[in-house]
C-alpha cells in the first residue's frame, strides 16, 4: 500500500520506518528538507496513486488546520486524510465536515508509543466510518504492536482523539501518583534505597506498569533526579480531558489534581502558598518564610 506521511519528527520519522519495514511504500514530507522525500505537499500528492491516503503528524491547532486546508485543495474525491496528531476531537468533526463536501474521507487516529513505538509498535485509537477505516487498515496493522491488542476502532469521527485524550488524562494521574510516592519515600530517613523500592515493585504488585519501568530507568540514570528542575509542561490534552468532564458532569478528581500539580510546578514562588503561609501564621502562629528566604518567628494571633 502507498501512504503519504506529513511530519517526520520523533514520532513521524519512526512511523515511516516501521511502515516501510512492513513492506509498504511511504512518501514523506517535512518542512526540514533533510528529512523529506519530496519538496512540497503538491509533490507528495502527485507521487501517490489514486485513491490516496495521506497521514498528518504535525502539531495540533493551526499547523493541522493549515495542512488539512491545503490537502483539501490538492486531493480528489475518494482520497482519505488521517490526522494522527494530538488534535482536539472537536477539530476532527470540523475537518470531516469540511472535507465531506469534496468527497474526501477523514479518519482521526490517536497514537501512543512515543520514541519506543518503532520497535514495540504504536497503540492506535481511531475514529471514522467503517469504510474509511478499512481502507487504512493495512497501515494500522503495520503500526500496531504484534500482539492482539493495541488497535481499536473507537467509533465515529472524533472518537479516536477523544479516547487518546482520556488515555493521556489517565497517564497524567498515574505519573503524579508515582511522583508523589517517590517524593514521600525520599523524605523518610528510614528508607535508604528508594530506587530499589521502585525496582522491587516491578514484579508481583498491583501497581506494576510500563510507567514504573520507565521510572526505574530514570532513577538508574540519576538516582535522586538531582539534575532535573521540578517543572513539567502539559500537552493540552489534560486540559481538554477536564473540559470534557465538566461538559458531561463526570467527576475526575485525580486527573484534575494531576493537571493542577503541573501548573504548580511552574511557579518558583507560588502566590497561593503565600496566602496559605500567611493564613497559617495568622490562625496558628506558625513561622513563615520571608521573600529573602529567612524564617520569621512564630506569633500568636487572637484565638490561635
Amino acid at each position: 500500500m502507498e501512504l503519504g506521511l506529513i511530519g517526520l519528527g520523533k514520532m513521524g520519522g519512526n512511523m515511516r520506518e516501521r511502515i516501510r519495514r512492513a513492506g509498504h511504500t511511504v512518501v514523506g514530507y517535512d518542512r526540514n528538507p533533510d528529512l523529506a522525500d519530496v519538496g512540497s505537499l503538491k509533490e507528495l500528492v502527485g507521487a501517490l496513486s489514486a485513491p490516496r491516503v495521506v497521514w498528518i503528524m504535525v502539531p495540533a491547532g493551526g499547523p493541522t488546520h493549515a495542512t488539512v486546508d491545503e490537502l483539501g485543495e490538492l486531493l480528489d474525491a475518494g482520497d482519505i486524510i488521517v490526522d494522527g496528531g494530538n488534535s482536539r476531537w472537536t477539530d476532527d468533526q470540523a475537518h470531516s465536515a469540511q472535507l465531506d463536501g469534496k468527497g474526501i474521507g477523514f479518519v482521526d487516529a490517536g497514537v501512543s508509543g512515543g520514541v519506543w513505538g518503532l520497535e514495540n509498535g504504536y497503540a492506535l485509537m481511531v475514529g471514522g466510518s467503517a469504510e474509511h477505516v478499512a481502507k487504512v487498515q493495512p497501515i494500522f496493522d503495520a503500526l500496531k504492536p504484534e500482539s492482539e491488542f493495541g488497535f481499536v476502532h473507537a467509533g465515529s469521527v472524533g472518537a479516536g482523539h477523544f479516547a487518546k485524550m482520556v488515555h493521556n488524562g489517565i497517564e497524567y494521574a498515574m505519573m503524579q501518583a508515582y511522583a508523589e510516592g517517590w517524593e514521600l519515600l525520599e523524605a523518610v530517613p528510614e528508607v535508604t534505597d528508594v530506587r530499589e523500592v521502585f525496582r522491587s515493585w516491578r514484579e508481583g504488585t498491583v501497581i506494576r506498569s510500563w510507567l514504573l519501568d520507565l521510572a526505574v530507568r530514570a532513577l538508574d540514570q540519576d538516582e535522586h533526579l538531582e539534575s532535573l528542575r521540578g517543572y513539567a509542561e502539559d500537552s493540552g490534552e489534560g486540559r481538554w480531558t477536564v473540559d470534557a468532564a465538566i461538559d458531561h458532569a463526570v467527576p475526575l478528581p485525580a486527573i484534575t489534581a494531576s493537571l493542577y500539580a503541573r501548573f504548580a510546578s511552574r511557579q518558583k514562588d507560588s502566590p497561593q502558598m503565600k496566602m496559605v503561609s500567611a493564613l497559617r501564621n495568622q490562625f496558628g502562629g506558625h513561622a513563615v518564610t520571608g521573600a529573602d528566604g529567612n524564617t520569621e518567628g512564630e506569633h500568636k494571633s487572637p484565638g490561635a
